[in-house]
Parts: structure tokens; C-alpha cells; sequence
């Protein structure tokens, strides 16, 4: 597939068919998010694999499966047969910056007016989603709202911060999110050159 077919065609769908995702689809798909930006190639990133049943809908409760599906929608966390749960560790990219080559000229750890860490994590994230387009698959993006639950639920270590689940399979005619009735914003309203 060219890449401004997968990008065009990319949209979170909510509702999955239960035909299984292959080992070497889902391998293929994380091995490209690896390929995510990382700030001084701190490689912060990782992911949790969840393919039993049971672990998919403890994922899903934790995920507040219920209020979606009272809000019309499946229960398309659960029913995904993939979940990735995506995890950024800042720790380690504060690690890195404290590494001899990326002291500043005072010795110290730079300044961090962004948390970029956030920034590669989310990249990953849209790899995996046009990954799953490439593949013929759908995906859909879920942020994580009660953090504590999901490092407990999946043993993520202390430093680990999970940032959302992707859902990955064979997408079924679902219910568009409302939100899309506003419609995509012009170019001219988002893109500005040379000044604002």
C-alpha cells in the first residue's frame, strides 16, 4: 500500500471481527514502531502484547470499556484480538541526558521545555496504526486514565508510564465517533508559512 493511501485511509475504528491477528503480523507492526523518533535515541518505549481473552477484558474494564459501549459503541477493546498497551519510560531518557555526551556545557542535564518523551511514544503509537493499515487491519487508540490500574493489572514496572492501548484486527462496520460531524479544519486555518 503507498503511504498516503494508509495515512488517508487511517481512522479509529470500534468494532473488530474475531479473526485472529497472526504472531508475525503483530511482531512486524512493533518492529516498525521501533522506528519512532527517540530523543537522543533514549529508545523509551515499550509495549505489552495482549492477546488472552480474559487479560483483554480486564484491559477493557480498566479502560472504561462499559461507558463506551453505554455510549452506543461495541465493546471494541475487549473483542479487538490484539491490545497493545503502549508505555514511555522518562526515567530512562533522563538516564540517557546525564550520559557525558549530552551534558550541557555546565555539565548538567539540559532543560526539558517539552516532555519529548510523550512526543516519541505518540509517534510509535501512529506507526502502529498505519502498520495495521498496511496490513490490511484497522486500529483504534485509547488513552489510559487510570494509570495505577493498568501497571497493576499488566505488572508495568514503577518507571514505565502507560500511555494508551491500540487495538489491532479486522475492522467491522462500527459507530463513527460524533465528533467527525465537525469536520476536518481547512489548511489555511492550520498551515502558516514563514510567519503565523
Amino acid at each position: 500500500m503507498e503511504f498516503q493511501e494508509a495515512v488517508r485511509r487511517r481512522r479509529m475504528v470500534r468494532h473488530f471481527s474475531s479473526d485472529p491477528v497472526s504472531k508475525e503480523t503483530v511482531d512486524t507492526i512493533l518492529e516498525l514502531a521501533q522506528h519512532a523518533p527517540s530523543a537522543g535515541f533514549s529508545q523509551g518505549s515499550a509495549y505489552v502484547v495482549v492477546t488472552d481473552p480474559e487479560i483483554k477484558k480486564k484491559v477493557a474494564r480498566v479502560q472504561g470499556e462499559e461507558d463506551y459501549r453505554a455510549g452506543g459503541f461495541h465493546a471494541w477493546i475487549s473483542e479487538a484480538p490484539v491490545a497493545i498497551v503502549a508505555c514511555v519510560s522518562e526515567k530512562l531518557y533522563h538516564d540517557r541526558y546525564n550520559e557525558p555526551d549530552k551534558l550541557d556545557e555546565d555539565g548538567k542535564e539540559i532543560g526539558w521545555p517539552t516532555p519529548y518523551w510523550f512526543f516519541d511514544i505518540g509517534a510509535g503509537c501512529m506507526i502502529m496504526l498505519l502498520a495495521a493499515v498496511d496490513a490490511g487491519l484497522s486500529a483504534a487508540f485509547t488513552g489510559v486514565f487510570d494509570v495505577r490500574g493498568m501497571k497493576d493489572l499488566l505488572g508495568i514496572p514503577p518507571h514505565f508510564h502507560p500511555v494508551g492501548v491500540v487495538s489491532i484486527g479486522k475492522g467491522m462496520k462500527d459507530v463513527k465517533s460524533p465528533s467527525l460531524k465537525r469536520g476536518r479544519r481547512k489548511p489555511a486555518d492550520v498551515v502558516h508559512y514563514d510567519r503565523w
